[in-house]
């Protein structure tokens, strides 16, 4: 079962679940990852994944979700389709998938520009925080800027784009929690946090509202990192762990700050 589904040529990052034929969940440290054009051709790539938790401390992960997720990194030549098969390392268990490569992706890439959206902030929503989180308790500190602000300050940020009530696949995870342990770790004004509720009305079933429209998103949750020039510096499709996220921020915007 894939997290990430949008993909272009050069280094992808895959995430992904193996599950046994009663639902269970595959948990082993690593798990081999081929990259073919079919399942018959010779593989064109070969990767290690990791098995990283996707929860943070405190966190509650939904029933329906996972608290882990493979996640892995392999370079993909050009656009297509391709198969992969993953093994779980000492397990029988195999999984085969198959993924397609765009000429770009539907989501902002890496480089370009981010677009300057008057994200809700605690003051612009006039304190009625249930309009803009459905985070319990309230994310305040991810509340207090708007992207568009953050921009023109050219102060580099973390914008996640996911809605803590609502998982609607397997391989969700406790965002907004991973990228509020992320802030506390590194414990610096250098970088803003900032939570954005994608879906309209916070209600899935109206889909994405005009910010997550803005941003192009094909799914939630998505997080970007995003410089003080205002390019996009690394980005993030599904959930993503506090290593991740933390690695990514040291590198792409603590180091430049």
């Amino acid at each position: 079962m894939l997290g990430t589904g949008d993909y272009q040529p050069g280094p992808i990052r895959i995430t992904f679940l193996v599950l046994r034929p009663d639902g269970a969940v595959v948990e082993r440290p690593h798990a081999d990852l081929w990259l073919a054009t079919n399942v018959d051709s010779p593989p064109l790539g070969r990767t290690t994944a990791r098995l990283e938790s996707i929860t943070a401390p405190g966190a509650d992960v939904n029933a329906q979700g996972s608290s882990v997720l493979y996640v892995s990194h392999i370079d993909v030549p050009r656009p297509g389709t391709y198969s992969i098969l993953v093994r779980p390392t000492g397990s029988r268990a195999v999984a085969i998938d198959r993924i397609v490569v765009r000429s770009a992706t539907k989501a902002p890439a890496v480089g370009s520009q981010a677009t300057a959206s008057a994200t809700p902030t605690t003051a612009s929503s006039g304190g009625q925080l249930q309009r803009i989180t459905t985070h319990v308790p309230p994310d305040r500190d991810l509340l207090r800027y708007s992207v568009a602000d953050s921009l023109a300050a050219h102060v580099p940020f973390v914008l996640a784009f996911a809605s803590p009530a609502i998982c609607l696949n397997r391989t969700c995870g406790p965002v907004v929690d991973v990228v509020e342990a992320v802030k506390r770790e590194l414990h610096t004004r250098a970088v803003r946090f900032i939570h954005v509720e994608p879906f309209a009305s916070n209600n899935p079933g109206l889909g994405f509202n005009r910010f997550a429209r803005q941003w192009r998103l094909p799914s939630e949750p998505f997080v970007f990192l995003v410089g003080a020039d205002g390019r996009i510096k690394a980005k993030f499709e599904g959930s993503v762990s506090v290593r991740e996220l933390a690695g990514a921020v040291r590198s792409y915007l603590l180091q430049h700050a």
